[in-house]
């Protein structure tokens, strides 16, 4: 039996990572501390004015347990770490899990490209952004190579000149060839650094030049020219005109700024690069009542930058957080070199602090009732599921599917949903090894097994927590009793808890009901519960079979007809007309093998020996 009060008298009075556990064991609550000792203790004085959210929490406090650092730094990087992990109900959580794109010019090459690129990673290329959208950084690496025809292949120069041919991209002027040596070294590394120039914002150059061509080329009555020239010069211009300048110090900063209303908050961040605003993008976060905007502005930042490519050494603030100091200190050792956190009182930058704050309350204000629908969707159809099964704290469920052809070389996919959504990242896809022909269980034997040992052996290791090492809340299988079993089975010899559920289907191969703890759930067909269940399956099977046609149309797949000697494309043809499936064929006589137009006696024995 656990006992508050004389765990209490043995906190020591050292930083560290508390963790409030309720009656059933749930992590409900991760937080940090300069002094254990003083801070746990805070949490059950009755004297003290704890807030609405503290005060509902600690009701549902069963026992706790801490971690000791050695530093208060050390103490936040935990406390992310457990958050990330775990996804407590009295924390304050980050919805929006979104990544931005840089571009990448890989200026250590001898004859560079520009590139989209998911994150920055330490290489001795250049990146520029990151920028909100995905789609922008698509038409900006477009336009370039069409203003200074960049290459966009992966050949290796000068290793490969003259190799092949030049592709499409010379013959419509989007590329000088180089592999071909049509532009020296030189001259190629002149048009990089003008690209280089554009990216950092300096439009004006390119547009005069374009402004000229245009006039010259309608002067000389070249008009298709003329008009090549003219949308060019208007790409430019929008480009550059989203790029609204903010001020002349040219730095990279963020503001940020917090809208509340009830249990619903938008953060709003307006990315600044080089004194200019590339882009904003709003975050929503669930949040418990009376809690400030200090407090969650604190939150999301702890949360966000730990996940975000690039931190600029300026953030802006409305106000003043708790932690500044330590948050500083994380954000500057994560970064490399001085982040600051700055609440600006007069000027320009409190204008956009104030601009920020006014966007994120109209984006409050004009999305709640879409966000009540989508919550509908993904959290609710959660919580229906919960109570359909009789569970609780279903943050992350996994699907498996099997896919093969007749026989043919099986894969298995396996996907993430979290709080409803589709967690792509963490989706993976397994080419089975160890089962030949069509045994979708044991085939399912093998994906699950090779997935949870491969986590386990992770969280040995003490990798970074995502992909495998992250461990399902609920796993639901794509088949009722037979498929649940076999996971059970897995589950069982490795000693892992975890509920398994079936997706049971009817003779349409529909969804009717779940198969859970040796019993069939019916379930409402019109529920959000149902769609998303419906959604899941759906998404594991076209996950599952994209890879297997990924993989056939590599040739990587064959079908084990090929396997025969003296069978060819016609005899394989009239197999599979004849025989329903590869089992049909295993089973059948040398005299019935026969009976086909395109068999004779000693290829219809070769068949039959080949399966017996």
């Amino acid at each position: 039996m656990f006992d508050i009060q004389e765990e209490l008298k043995k906190l020591p009075g050292k930083p560290g990572v508390y963790i409030m556990h309720d009656e059933k064991d749930n992590i409900i609550y991760v937080g940090k501390a300069i002094s254990l000792k003083n801070r746990v203790r805070q949490y059950f004085q009755s004297s003290r004015n704890k807030g609405a959210k503290i005060e509902q929490m600690v009701t549902h406090i069963r026992r706790f347990e801490y971690i000791v650092t050695d530093s208060e730094l050390e103490a936040l990087v935990l406390e992310c770490n457990l958050i990330k992990e775990y996804r407590p109900k009295y924390n304050t959580m980050l919805m929006d899990d979104k990544a931005y794109p840089f571009i990448k010019v890989t200026v250590e090459e001898p004859f560079p490209r520009v590139m989209l690129a998911r994150k920055m990673v330490k290489d001795k290329s250049k990146y520029f952004g990151p920028y909100t959208s995905a789609g922008a950084v698509k038409d900006t690496i477009e336009l370039i190579r069409k203003l200074y025809q960049i290459r966009s292949c992966n050949r290796k120069l000068p290793r490969d000149i003259g190799k092949e041919r030049p592709c499409l991209n010379y013959h419509i002027h989007q590329c000088k060839a180089p592999c071909q040596g049509y532009i020296s070294q030189e001259e190629y590394r002149e048009s990089v650094n003008e690209v280089i120039h554009f990216l950092n914002g300096n439009y004006d150059i390119i547009l005069k030049e374009l402004e000229e061509r245009m006039e010259e080329a309608s002067e000389a009555l070249e008009f298709e020219k003329a008009i090549e020239y003219r949308e060019l010069l208007t790409s430019v211009q929008k480009i550059a005109q989203k790029q609204k300048i903010t001020d002349t110090a040219g730095e990279d900063r963020d503001i940020l700024a917090v809208a509340v209303e009830e249990e619903e908050a938008v953060v709003q961040v307006f990315f600044i690069r080089g004194g200019r605003l590339i882009g904003r993008d709003h975050f929503y976060l669930k949040i418990a009542k009376g809690e400030t905007q200090s407090e969650i502005l604190s939150s999301f930042i702890k949360q966000f930058y730990a996940g975000t490519p690039y931190i600029p050494p300026r953030l802006m603030l409305p106000e003043e957080i708790e932690d500044l100091a330590v948050i500083e200190e994380w954000l500057t050792k994560r970064r490399g070199h001085r982040v600051r956190l700055i609440v600006p009182k007069k000027g320009t930058k409190e204008k956009l602090v104030e601009l920020a704050k006014k966007n994120a309350q109209l984006v409050l204000s004009t999305d709640k009732e879409r966000l009540k629908r989508e919550e509908g969707r993904t959290i609710g159809a959660v919580k229906e599921l919960e109570k359909l099964l009789g569970l609780t704290g279903i943050v992350r469920m996994e699907a498996y599917d099997i896919s093969n052809t007749n026989g043919f070389e099986s894969v298995g996919s396996m996907v993430v949903y979290e709080k409803g959504r589709p967690k792509r990242n963490d989706y993976r896809k397994f080419k089975i090894k160890g089962v030949q022909g069509a045994d979708d269980y044991a085939s399912m034997e093998e994906v699950l097994t090779r997935r949870f040992e491969h986590g386990l052996r992770e969280k040995e290791e003490g990798k970074e927590m995502g992909g495998f090492t992250l461990f399902p809340d609920l796993i639901l299988m794509d088949g009722g009793k037979g498929q649940v079993n076999v996971a059970l089975r897995v589950l069982d010899k490795l000693r892992l808890n975890i509920p398994v559920c079936g997706m049971v289907k009817d003779d349409s191969h529909r969804t009717r009901g779940l198969y859970y703890q040796n019993e069939e759930i019916s379930i409402d067909k019109d529920s959000e519960s149902f769609k998303l269940i419906t959604r899941i399956q759906d998404e594991a099977h076209r996950f599952a079979i994209t890879f297997h046609r990924q993989l056939r149309s590599q040739g990587q797949v064959h079908s084990i007809l090929d396997d025969i000697p003296g069978v060819g494309p016609a005899r394989r043809k009239d197999l599979m007309r004849h025989f329903e499936n590869i089992e049909a064929i295993k089973n059948a006589t040398v005299e019935q093998l026969k009976e086909l137009p395109s068999m004779n006696e000693k290829s219809a024995r070769d068949v039959y020996n080949f399966f017996h």
